[in-house]
């Protein structure tokens, strides 16, 4: 056998590895020690095929050829909005904006939020400190690219040179697309908006700061470079996704999320279950292509990497404890502030490493809904809130998914309660679907695509809605046909 063969083998193997988690402290042993005996042999090949500087380190995930140049990425990048936790945070914004030294600062938030709490603590600490500031509360609840331009337009005849957003992920996306067209008046929303459906440009021009409040326990927008939306001509979502769209800084006020609804905890909790899952399961960092041509052009969503994964864990960990307790105990200050972290982590996790399938079909659910109008959602048209449309297809995902990587299901449907002590790997994806179903009906989520008012000849549309979606379903750790996708929505008609 050739050297470059051996390689290929033992390189193979040891990426396998990567995703194996033993069940036992001998296992462990054994795996340790038969993982040291391939990294030495692999490094020794990697040396003995390349002798050129650059390379006789044989880093194990750049193997060197002179036949042909790698194509998947080496690396990743961790980053996130430094944010600030605390019951009552919010009142030291103005004291922010000042250190800032914002003359003209932009407030954004929607027609419910303007009108509670959250709002009059930051408008009290800005007046307070004596700053000059407007107020922008036509944020729509599941923004368009309408309602992003609208909110642009505001922000552009303002001249502001600082923004603060006060709500859930609409409000924070919404803040973020404005301050981003207002630091570039000359770009076209579809600029950019990721590929295909937009060019995908990367953020090159200096935006302002922007501080991040959120109000609910789910989208962790408060900590990642994305702004999503329904892109109306196609009736499906998209976003932009750039570093440079991050907030500089999250006030992590858990009085806030008291104030949430049964229905918005309950949805925007499977967002945050949906974010850690999704991120912890996507393909490694290593395996993700292109390689980019400079490290400023490497995506925000980079594939699980071993600091993403630490931040899912923990939010999975925090889901298991206090999830359910804060839906149905709105008073209790303890699971409520428990979910508020769980989203910043989660956040954290998945700003960096990205989501997939769960998040990619979601999009055509939310863009297409017909009449759905959830409960303790104050609208005055139709929507499917984000983490509903998210969970939808959880458990038809994440069976699919499994065989790519059973240990990180069965990990993950441990974290989440269940007992996976005798269950097999080839059962992982049909056990964590079944802890997710049961999730799903405690909280009382409605029973699948067909309650949202979608039937089986939508399907089609909604295939044709995933398929652009590449940011997101690429990082997915199986790859999926137009066969598949319909075959996950027409098992996703009913969940229970």
């Amino acid at each position: 056998m050739t050297n470059e063969k051996c390689f290929v083998m033992i390189k193979s193997w040891v990426s396998g590895q990567r995703r194996r988690r033993p069940w036992s402290g001998s296992g462990l042993v054994v795996m340790a020690a038969a993982r040291t005996r391939a990294l030495h042999l692999l490094n020794s090949l990697s040396s003995a095929s390349c002798q050129c500087p650059a390379h006789s380190a044989g880093w194990i995930y750049m193997p060197h050829s002179t036949k042909a140049a790698k194509t998947t990425d080496y690396a990743f990048e961790m980053a996130c909005s430094t944010v600030r936790y605390g019951p009552g945070v919010t009142k030291e914004v103005g004291q922010d904006v000042q250190a800032l030294g914002a003359k003209k600062v932009l407030v954004m938030t929607d027609k419910k939020l303007a009108e509670m709490t959250p709002m009059s603590s930051v408008l009290d600490s800005l007046t307070r400190h004596k700053i000059d500031f407007s107020v922008f509360d036509a944020v729509r609840i599941e923004p368009t690219d309408v309602s992003f331009k609208d909110a642009a337009d505001f922000a552009k005849a303002g001249g502001f040179d600082a923004y603060i957003a006060v709500g859930g992920g609409s409000v924070m996306d919404t803040c973020k697309a404005a301050n981003l067209y207002a630091s570039d008046t000359e770009a076209d929303l579809l600029d950019y908006v990721n590929p295909p459906i937009g060019k995908g440009k990367p953020v090159t021009v200096k935006l302002s700061p922007l501080i991040a409040i959120p109000t609910t326990a789910g989208t962790g927008s408060e900590t990642t470079g994305v702004a999503i939306f329904d892109y109306e001509p196609l009736k499906a979502k998209t976003g932009i996704a750039s570093r440079a769209l991050r907030p500089s800084l999250g006030l992590i006020d858990p009085l806030h999320v008291l104030l949430m609804p049964e229905r918005v905890a309950a949805y925007s909790g499977f967002d945050v279950l949906c974010h850690a899952l999704e991120s912890y399961t996507a393909i490694p960092y290593y395996e993700r292509s292109p390689l980019p041509e400079s490290p400023l052009l490497r995506p925000a969503y980079q594939g699980s990497n071993p600091i993403s994964d630490v931040w899912a864990v923990h939010a999975l960990d925090i889901l298991a404890k206090y999830f359910k307790r804060s839906v149905y105990n709105q008073d209790d200050v303890e699971a409520r502030s428990k979910m508020h972290l769980a989203s910043t982590f989660a956040g954290v996790g998945f700003g960096n490493a990205g989501v997939h399938l769960c998040h990619g079909m979601s999009y055509p659910i939310s863009g297409n809904v017909k009449h759905f109008h959830p409960e303790n959602y104050e609208c005055d048209h139709a929507i499917i809130p984000h983490g509903l449309s998210v969970v939808m297809t959880a458990p038809a995902v994440f069976t699919f998914t499994s065989p790519m990587c059973p240990e990180r299901h069965l990990e993950a449907a441990q974290l989440l309660g269940k007992d996976v002590t005798n269950i097999k790997r080839d059962d992982a994806g049909l056990v964590l679907a079944d802890v997710l179903r049961g999730y799903m009906e405690d909280l009382k989520i409605d029973n699948g695509l067909e309650a949202l008012g979608y039937t089986t000849e939508d399907i089609p549309g909604l295939v044709n809605g995933t398929l652009p979606q590449h940011r997101v379903t690429k990082l997915a750790p199986r790859e999926q046909s137009e066969d598949d996708l319909a075959s996950l929505f027409e098992h996703s008609m009913k969940v229970y």
